[in-house]
């Protein structure tokens, strides 16, 4: 897991390699009402969400099936710990770049 450490400017970038069946997972706290705008290219196509748990509950505020690239902005509807994931369902690995921007 990637802890999100937001610099001084409200922003926040990450570059990985995802190996073959790999997953990489950026976390942060959000409050309540917080308005993150974020984007990630990948060098081929990844399974990516957006999720927090509440208790045993997993809520998806983004899903997105076998994507190379997606933008949005997340706005967030509880307090919680947020997380940005990807998993490499293919048989090469892949680089991905991540922005996060507060």
């Amino acid at each position: 897991m990637i802890d999100i450490a937001w610099d001084a400017a409200g922003r926040f970038e990450h570059r990985v390699d995802l190996a073959p069946g790999a997953f990489a997972e950026a976390c942060g706290k959000l409050p309540r009402g917080a308005a993150v705008r974020w984007s990630f290219d990948a060098a081929g196509p990844l399974d990516f969400n957006i999720h927090y748990h509440q208790g045993e509950r997993v809520v998806f505020p983004a899903r997105r099936s076998a994507t190379p690239r997606a933008r949005g902005t997340l706005k967030t509807a509880v307090e919680q710990d947020y997380c940005w994931m990807w998993t490499n369902r293919r048989k090469q690995p892949v680089a991905l770049s991540l922005n996060l921007a507060r």
